[in-house]
């Protein structure tokens, strides 16, 4: 990614509405569905600069790996881990080191290789294990956003499935999120390609936008694993071998 998108991520992934509502809904996908042991084994994969080990620290024993040198000096700063290099599919690091939990959170959609990348996170998972993957959704959605942030590409849980299911993987369970906001997403975007603006979607809001974006993303935790919602701007699937939905 680009040098300034880490700059962003850094200053902002403790407090931003998305940063903030995403953890909430990774940490009761984890809860809800994924059904860890006591003494999980974590292995969060492209932590970036380290904003979601704290939480993953909360509920089991935590490896985490990072390409970019910065984001990883980062990280390491950030959560008292020795966060190492790695890279997908091919650098993993930790020997061969298996998992009850590996984090993807907004990593594939970066990795032109995503299916060779599954297959190699898979092959690090303990039996019983899961592979929790975040990715944006609906190639319809494709945006300047996309291009700053170097993806290869947005999903659909169809699309997720096939990928996963090359890699040898099945899918348990997936599910849209961040669908309240859609509509306003949608509109912006728009918008900002009529009038050809380059802007980044992810500043800071002020305070009371913030908050209020926030409360309305993070609400859609409550209804993971009851009901599931049509659409939404990211998609999260929970991977395993041998377990399909």
């Amino acid at each position: 990614m680009d040098r300034g998108v880490y700059e962003r991520m850094n200053e902002q992934e403790a407090d931003h509405w998305w940063f903030a509502a995403r953890r909430d809904l990774i940490r009761t996908a984890i809860d809800r569905i994924v059904d860890l042991p006591a003494e999980a084994r974590i292995l969060e994969a492209g932590c970036g600069t380290g904003g979601n080990l704290g939480m993953l620290a909360e509920i089991g024993s935590v490896d985490a790996f990072e390409y970019d040198e910065d984001a990883r000096r980062i990280a390491s700063e950030k959560s008292g881990l020795d966060v190492l290099f790695g890279a997908l599919p091919d650098e993993i690091p930790f020997g061969q080191a298996q998992y009850d939990l590996i984090g993807l959170f907004d990593v594939l959609e970066h990795v032109e290789a995503h299916v060779e990348s599954l297959a190699a996170l898979g092959a690090r998972l303990a039996p019983g294990g899961a592979l929790l993957v975040t990715v944006p959704a609906l190639p319809a959605l494709w945006s300047k956003h996309d291009e700053r942030h170097h993806h290869f590409r947005r999903y659909t849980r169809k699309s997720l499935a096939k990928a996963a299911d090359e890699a040898g993987l099945n899918v348990q369970t997936s599910f849209y999120f961040n669908s309240l906001l859609l509509p306003v997403a949608v509109g912006m975007r728009a918008a900002k390609a009529r009038m050809k603006s380059d802007a980044p979607d992810d500043t800071m809001p002020a305070p009371w936008l913030n908050r209020a974006l926030y409360s309305l993303f993070s609400s859609e935790r409550h209804l993971l694993g009851r009901a599931k919602l049509p659409l939404g701007l990211s998609l999260c699937g929970v991977m395993r071998r041998g377990v399909s939905e």
